[in-house]
């Protein structure tokens, strides 16, 4: 049980990384921020990883993400991936990326299953390869080794330590793994956005090897690209048949910096700008969303301003809301209940979104 350091309340709901609690994050934007920013700085320092977005006015900038690192000599960027070597950047580039992959059979656990071609068949016969589950069918799914984020309940964490160790991957060497199994390529992680120039030149590689095949084109992300980069991937997924699933973390922005340690400005308005593809292809959506229901911080009404916001883009967008499970530095909280999920569920559909889903229902409580 922690105790929160702004109002000394205790309760199993307050994450002892945070040591303050959802009211006065609320309440106290100010000092929350302040709390929060020692608790990201103390764990960033633990993973080797730079404390805030290196910002020096004669460091080499990287624009690919909400960051906007100035990346200083011989020193890295926020998510670890490049270095200032030499006044060059290093690390990764658009045809060298830190990833892993592998082959996930259809349908799988994707978080767009319940709508997508994959799961469903939606788009057939465009998109898919006949109607329902693509039953013998396979999805690359790529994990990216990086994250232009800093989640304190991150589930995929150990990438921080393994990126730094692994050695750089041709798009070519993943490109060839794309066989005839495979109708749909994720790109997950970690996060896309810092390694997003791979990623499209990978697809282009891949979809024209065989350009009269299905081969969707998807992203899992936190939203965090630059807008240009956006553009670029929302119309390689609405022309592949894929979709961008957004992970909408909070909607305060003090609370999506405490459980993030980055501003969801980027995020929100990329979604924003994301929907105007719906009107290019509505089935399968291109566009999807997902909130993870943090206990003791995303309540019911973080839900529901999160689906107002989503509703006043399209009320069609698909949203799943995720049960949390401890994990990384928020271990100590507990799993999600049926009773939230529900309620959460309950406060999308009266913000006026037509297709709302509980995912992850095995670890209700």
């Amino acid at each position: 049980m922690a105790r929160c350091a702004a109002c000394n309340r205790t309760s199993p709901r307050i994450s002892e990384a945070l040591a303050i609690c959802l009211k006065c994050i609320r309440r106290h934007p100010s000092a929350a921020l302040l709390q929060v920013k020692k608790a990201h700085e103390r764990i960033r320092t633990i993973e080797g990883l730079p404390a805030d977005p290196p910002a020096d006015p004669e460091g080499l900038p990287c624009r690919l993400c909400v960051n906007q690192c100035r990346i200083p000599e011989n020193q890295s960027g926020y998510c670890g991936l490049r270095q200032n070597q030499a006044g060059r950047l290093t690390g990764v580039s658009e045809h060298y990326g830190k990833l892993s992959w592998y082959q996930d059979p259809l349908p799988t656990n994707c978080v767009g299953d319940w709508v997508c071609a994959g799961g469903t068949g939606a788009g057939y016969p465009q998109f898919a390869h006949c109607r329902g589950s693509q039953v013998g069918r396979s999805n690359l799914a790529v994990f990216f080794l990086a994250c232009s984020f800093n989640c304190l309940f991150c589930q995929n964490w150990h990438f921080k330590k393994e990126a730094l160790r692994r050695p750089a991957v041709s798009l070519q060497k993943l490109a060839e793994d794309v066989d005839r199994r495979v109708s749909c390529i994720c790109y997950f992680g970690g996060d896309p956005s810092p390694q997003l120039p791979f990623s499209l030149e990978a697809s282009r590689i891949a979809r024209e090897i065989k350009p009269d095949r299905i081969l969707r084109i998807c992203w899992e992300t936190n939203g965090s690209m630059a807008p240009e980069l956006l553009e670029r991937i929302m119309e390689t997924a609405v022309d592949s048949g894929g979709c961008i699933k957004f992970d909408l973390k909070a909607w305060d922005e003090t609370l999506h910096v405490a459980l993030t340690g980055v501003t969801n400005r980027w995020t929100l308005s990329n979604f924003k700008r994301a929907g105007a593809a719906i009107f290019l292809r509505p089935e399968p959506p291109p566009l999807i969303a997902s909130t993870l229901l943090v206990p003791g911080y995303i309540d019911t009404a973080e839900v529901r301003s999160i689906a107002d916001f989503i509703a006043s883009v399209h009320p069609d967008i698909p949203y799943s809301l995720l049960a949390f499970h401890p994990g990384y530095h928020m271990s100590d909280m507990p799993l999600t209940s049926r009773n939230q999920a529900n309620a959460c569920q309950a406060a999308a559909r009266a913000a006026g979104l037509t297709r709302v889903r509980i995912g992850n229902r095995q670890l209700l409580v």
